[in-house]
């Protein structure tokens, strides 16, 4: 059965624009509870939630459990995949978008250190790890289901639109906070007023749910349980069958991580607590940056489609690696514009690389192991990425400066570039083949 037809031929199908807007919400809500998380730790939660012994210490400590969730996220990856697999991808999904919102709305509710001491700091953290399971099984069956109801022609511009709602999700998180930080004295700020974007979860969540529950299951997982191919233990099918995809996946995925949390939760802080920025001055330089993200995606899964993945990622990765030799320059200038400039630079390549992704990393992997390989891939790539590098990224500008961060990156890149060179061509596969 040619995937042009599948829909046709299986009861129940989605509308593309259907598909499509839920993909996008359900990310974007995802990305969103995330991106709270990740500048509240930027900017409060270190002096909120860790004894005072100086303000890098508390720093690092919020850095740290910012770190917890990416941790959490393959379990998440292989415990939503496990279902998604087996069950359908429409209950793993809607399973997953409350999980997160849940999550992010008790963080909201936390009581301080001050207030109850060290189970604040082990509250949060045990809340954080809730978020990376959430967000452990999100993107990858948001990413499946948008290229699993696609034309083969359009997998990758379908599969963009759950990566949309990456810089959306953190234009609503940073516009908030800086919405808050404008209209706020800091003593506000700093006692109640960052809690409202984390509480404000529990209305986006319940529009994401009405939205995915009018799902029906895409037409290539109905194939596939015509055909009765699911699997026992995806996630024991995919190391044993697939564990050479599952590596490049996950390693082609850590510098378009590095690039982004390099360029927001380091550089929020460092902006602010080195280079004297005040918060609402980097939180516009951000949302501004943020929007060449979006346009580094809608060029690349365009050009995917057209060219095919390897040639666009490749390109991408080398500019990556290059523009590593330019974050200390543009940041030890200490000038608004320089800082700019790197901060759009440094995204639009995020959104290039991360563009095809959406469709790239579904493609590696069979109709029965897919929720989890593409989860996984995604989820493990987090953790070399991603988890620890505002920490790192920290530690490394404290040490021996900047230029460090900047190598840092650079090596991202190479790592990122040697594990595409390793893939096949992936944009002609038929996604409803029988695993071979």
């Amino acid at each position: 059965m040619s995937e042009l037809t599948t829909s046709a031929e299986l009861p129940g199908h989605n509308a593309a624009g259907r598909v499509m807007i839920a993909s996008l919400v359900g990310t974007a809500i995802e990305f969103f509870d995330f991106y709270v998380y990740a500048t509240a730790a930027a900017l409060v939660l270190g002096p909120l939630f860790f004894p005072s012994e100086s303000e890098t210490a508390q720093l690092l400590s919020a850095f740290a459990t910012f770190a917890i969730a990416f941790v959490a996220r393959p379990v998440g990856a292989a415990l939503f995949g496990h279902f998604g697999d087996k069950i359908g991808r429409k209950s793993a999904l809607v399973a997953t978008l409350m999980i997160m919102g849940i999550s992010t709305t008790l963080i909201g509710l936390l009581p301080t250190y001050a207030q109850i001491g060290y189970w604040a700091p082990i509250m949060l953290c045990m809340l954080r790890f809730c978020q990376g399971l959430g967000i452990g099984g999100e993107w990858g069956g948001a990413a499946l289901f948008a290229v699993e109801n696609a034309p083969a022609s359009k997998r990758a511009w379908f599969g963009m639109f759950p990566q949309l709602g990456a810089p959306i999700g953190f234009i609503a998180a940073n516009g908030l906070f800086l919405i808050l930080a404008v209209g706020l004295e800091d003593g506000d700020f700093r006692s109640w007023g960052w809690r409202i974007p984390f509480l404000m979860s529990a209305l986006l969540v319940a529009v994401g749910l009405y939205v995915r529950l009018a799902l029906v299951e895409s037409p290539v997982f109905q194939e596939a349980s015509r055909r009765q191919e699911q699997v026992g233990v995806p996630v024991g099918a995919l190391f044993a069958s697939y564990a050479w995809p599952t590596l490049l996946g996950t390693l082609s995925m850590v510098a378009c991580y590095a690039l982004f949390y390099l360029s927001t939760v380091f550089a929020l802080g460092y902006g602010v607590n080195r280079l004297g920025f005040s918060r609402e001055a980097f939180l516009g330089v951000e949302c501004f940056a943020i929007l060449f993200l979006a346009v580094g995606i809608l060029l690349s899964a365009w050009w995917s489609d057209r060219f095919g993945r390897k040639p666009v990622l490749l390109t991408g990765l080398v500019l990556t690696a290059v523009s590593g030799f330019l974050l200390a320059p543009a940041f030890a200038t200490e000038s608004a514009l320089a800082v700019t400039l790197f901060l759009c630079l440094a995204l639009l390549l995020m959104g290039i690389i991360f563009g095809p992704m959406g469709a790239l990393l579904p493609e590696l992997f069979p109709t029965a192991v897919r929720y989890t390989g593409a989860s996984i891939t995604y989820s493990a790539g987090g953790i070399l990425g991603a988890s620890f590098a505002p920490y790192l990224a920290q530690v490394l500008a404290d040490w021996g400066g900047l230029a460090w961060v900047g190598g840092y990156l650079s090596v991202a890149g190479v790592i990122s570039l040697w594990a595409v060179s390793q893939m096949r061509e992936t944009r002609d596969d038929d996604l409803t083949a029988m695993a071979g």
